[in-house]
Parts: C-alpha cells; structure tokens; sequence
C-alpha cells in the first residue's frame, strides 16, 4: 500500500483525471459506500467520509517505528487534510489486517476504492461552499451517510471494468430493466454496445426504440459490466 500511494502523481494530472472521470466518479461513490458501512461498524459515523478507522478498530494500534517514519514521509507529499487521513488509514489498516485479520473479518475493502482514485488521476478538492467535492471533471454531492446504508455495492473494481466506464462527454446508459441482455451507451460520437472483452463497439440500435430497454444509471451499468467479468460477484450490500 505504501508503494501505491508513492507512485500517485498528486500534482493534478488534469488529463488523466478527464480521461477517467467515469471510473473516478464510481470509485468514489463505493468509496463512500464503504465507508458507511464501516463507520456504522465501529462508531466512526461522526468523522465520516474521510477518516483512519484504525483508531476506532483497534485503538491500542501503532505501526513499527520503520512503518510510522516511511509513512509520514509519505503524508508530507499528500496535499489536503482529508487526502492525508485517507491514505494514513490506507497503510494503517492493510498493517492491521496482516496483525489481526480476524478483527476485519466480513468488511469490504476500505480503501481501495479511494486509493484506486487516486490512481486513477490523483487527488480531490472541495468545492468554494464545501459540499460538493470537485472529482476534476465532475462535481459530487456526497449526501448523507445514511443514504449509502443498504446501497448495493460496486462488486468488481478491476481496470477493465473500470475502463470500460471511461467516455468523453455526456453518456447514458442503457439496458434490459431485468439483467441480461445488451448494455448500450449513448454518447456525442453516437451509441456503441458492450462486446466480448468489455470492448465496446459502434452499433446502429436505438437505445430508446422499444427493445425493452430502459436507461440505467452509472452504478448499474458498472455492476452489470462487473457481472460480466464475474458472474454473481455483485450479491449484497455489505
């Protein structure tokens, strides 16, 4: 984790973060999800969104001195205070689960969704009223924790699921409102089709021409491109 979090280019790389702005917003938003579920876990609902759960699962825990000295060499290059927390509670928890795995047992993965963000394009920043984060490319208002209870997860986070999720301007997605079937995109360049190896490919169907299709949101459409990859991977709300 600390060397993941060492290779991210914090200085903004504005074209990159445009050119994964659909993953970016995913990532974020089952970043949040997750985030929920474990602040509801161990009583960290009052630092929700951004915050180091350790200190609530366990907290008696320390890194080795090595570990301590590495990471907050690694923060002094984080820019912003939410950033920094994150990132502490990424290298923190992956030592907790190593040490106790047992006291983790059953939780998605904290931070990876966050840390995949940040790989994806770098960092964050709230916007001037403070409640909308700027995602560089698109703003977001995360709304409160306990609308992400109960949500049903993005099960599969692999880079071809989440660059399938990648297009320039506006999209909607489109699909059969039961599951199966086709997944259409619409975009300026027109509408494609999702294909073997999560490719997608130029097709002259209408999206909206009674085909029993219905327009999804981006979260679906990520579950159901994910459900492609593995089959029954999106099965609860944990």
């Amino acid at each position: 984790m600390m060397r993941r979090l060492r290779a991210v280019e914090w200085d903004m790389r504005w074209d990159l973060a445009f050119e994964h702005v659909g993953s970016r917003r995913v990532l974020m938003w089952e970043y949040l999800r997750r985030a929920a579920v474990w602040a509801r876990v161990w009583g960290a609902e009052e630092v929700w969104p951004f915050y180091d759960v350790t200190a609530y699962v366990d907290p008696e825990f320390e890194l080795g001195h090595e570990q301590a000295e590495q990471l907050e060499e690694l923060l002094r290059g984080v820019p912003g205070e939410e950033l920094r927390r994150t990132c502490a509670g990424a290298v923190r928890l992956a030592e907790l689960r190593v040490r106790e795995p047992a006291l983790v047992a059953g939780l998605p993965d904290l931070y990876e969704p966050v840390v995949l963000f940040y790989e994806r394009g770098g960092s964050f920043t709230r916007d001037c009223s403070g409640g909308f984060l700027d995602l560089v490319g698109a703003l977001y208002k995360p709304g409160p924790l306990r609308g992400f209870l109960g949500s049903r997860p993005v099960g599969v986070l692999g880079d071809d699921v989440l660059d399938a999720l990648e297009a320039e301007g506006r999209v909607t997605y489109h699909a059969p409102e039961a599951g199966g079937g086709p997944l259409l995109r619409r975009h300026g360049a027109g509408v494609d089709v999702l294909g073997p190896g999560l490719r997608w490919g130029a097709t002259d169907r209408d999206p909206e021409g009674g085909e029993g299709l219905v327009r999804i949101g981006q979260l679906e459409a990520a579950r159901r491109i994910g459900l492609a990859v593995q089959p029954g991977a999106v099965v609860s709300s944990s």
